[in-house]
């Protein structure tokens, strides 16, 4: 799982073995330490939501939580869809925008990175005719 901060944007990129994982499991979760107790990690997840209808995020103790409603993860895997965009309201006119994407091949991606998990590369100018 890839994570970009970025102003008042965050944004996910999944595998597809963690699409997999987050549709069967209803979560994922990583961790990024910066020193040797668990005070010095910052935590970062993914979670299936029953009560939420929307996508909502939340920060506390270090971890970063980002809830999804149920009904679309177990939908998503098995659709065509790339990814789930929402925008949180967050008071004093101020919003968090929040993208979970599917993570494709990289044309050209940086040396020594796996690509195995990711998805392949929709065909560009391919016409889907219903």
């Amino acid at each position: 799982m890839k994570l970009r901060i970025k102003g008042n944007s965050i944004r996910f990129r999944l595998g597809q073995s963690e699409v997999c994982r987050l549709a069967t499991e209803g979560m994922i979760e990583e961790f990024t330490h910066f020193g040797p107790c668990s005070a010095q990690r910052f935590g970062y997840a993914l979670h299936a939501s029953f009560q939420d209808p929307d996508v909502t995020a939340w920060f506390a103790e270090g971890r970063l939580v980002v809830h999804i409603p149920a009904i679309t993860i177990h939908k998503w895997p098995r659709t065509d869809q790339v990814g789930i965009d929402a925008v949180q309201h967050l008071g004093d006119d101020h919003e968090l925008r929040i993208l979970i994407e599917k993570d494709f091949v990289c044309i050209d991606s940086p040396s020594g990175q796996s690509q195995d998990d990711a998805y392949p590369r929709p065909l560009e100018g391919a016409c889907h005719v219903p």
